[in-house]
């Protein structure tokens, strides 16, 4: 039951999606009147690749560096940072613990990580990243879930059109939220749409979304229930179940805005995160003066792109699983062989 409910909202998750090729430009973003640019060094699939941020032609932090509102008197709309494009499989995020919090390839004992495809979706099928200057602070456990956070910026998923591009910038519609207890810690993954959406004047939460895109929520929810399955993890348990509507998601939203103040303002335990940030003196503590910060940090001044690393075979190809979110494997077949 549970694949042809999938099958059929397979039609509307492709109905959400452009099929244009995805493009890397060198240029983030305009937004609150500030003008953003990337800076890509090394190869992708690797270690050592990284992409930097320059606001207004000086190095920034994704995280610490872009606001989190567009306009401050509307918490509705907040700021995104594209970390994994639609339909890619490469997890990308921010570097938490290097300066000016690059993007970078994420690794598990060393070797880059990929997200498996689970059918009926290819990798990830949204736009997946963060919301810049929250924290999903460690220090306590948080009052929804009892669960302490996982020490990053709450993650978010555009539901929208566009494929995106790593490091892209833009504005959003907050929906809603899903409140994952990911090996017990809070991970809250916000649903958004791109406010130039052709949908977006028409959508202000995930009821309006069943409206016009019937299944694409709840197949998306069901996605984080069991993405990890493959690589031999569980299913995630979503607290609450189903999505917490957009005005519970925006005060959550703005109360992780409070904890990252007071990560950037020196005021709690930092867990080993780097929180210097370049356009904000009022935070003594964390602020550096943008002159000092390329020979300070060792920040690239040009970008420096070198060919990608393949990628493993095993990410070619769907894994399929049963009614009870167990892998499905075929008679004398191992896990990561190809179909």
């Amino acid at each position: 039951m549970r694949y042809q409910y999938l099958a059929s909202a397979l039609g509307a998750l492709l109905a959400t999606s452009s099929a244009a090729p995805l493009s890397e430009p060198t240029t983030a973003s305009d937004t609150n009147g500030d003008k953003y640019s990337l800076t890509e060094v090394g190869a992708r699939n690797t270690l050592d690749w990284r992409i930097y941020l320059n606001k207004d032609g000086s190095p920034a932090s994704f995280w610490h560096d872009v606001p989190l509102y567009p306009d401050s008197g509307n918490s509705s709309v907040i700021n995104f940072v594209v970390e994994i494009p639609r339909w890619t499989d490469a997890k990308i995020e921010i570097k938490r613990d290097e300066p000016l919090n690059p993007i970078f390839h994420d690794d598990s004992d060393g070797e880059v990580r990929f997200v498996e495809s689970i059918w009926p979706h290819k990798s990830y099928p949204f736009l997946y990243g963060s919301i810049p200057q929250t924290w999903e602070s460690p220090n306590f456990n948080h009052s929804f879930t009892d669960f302490p956070g996982d020490n990053d910026p709450m993650d978010a998923f555009d539901i929208g059109n566009d494929i995106g591009y790593v490091g892209q910038i833009k504005q959003v519609k907050v929906l809603g939220a899903l409140a994952l207890n990911d090996g017990g810690e809070t991970d809250w993954k916000v649903i958004v749409l791109d406010v130039n959406d052709p949908l977006a004047p028409f959508v202000e939460s995930v009821d309006d979304l069943e409206e016009y895109r019937p299944g694409v929520a709840e197949a998306y929810r069901q996605w984080y229930l069991y993405y990890k399955v493959a690589r031999g993890d569980g299913v995630l348990e979503i607290v609450g179940e189903e999505y917490q509507d957009a005005s519970f998601a925006a005060r959550t939203i703005e109360e992780s805005h409070g904890f990252w103040r007071e990560l950037v303002a020196g005021e709690v335990d930092s867990n080993e995160i780097s929180y210097n940030q370049t356009s904000l003196p009022e935070f003594a503590n964390s602020f550096v003066e943008t002159v000092s910060t390329y020979d300070a940090f060792d920040i690239p001044r040009e970008s420096s792109i070198e060919a990608a690393a393949e990628k493993p075979d095993e990410y070619d190809h769907w894994y399929y699983l049963d009614d009870e979110y167990e892998l499905i494997v075929l008679p004398g077949e191992e896990v990561g062989d190809d179909d």
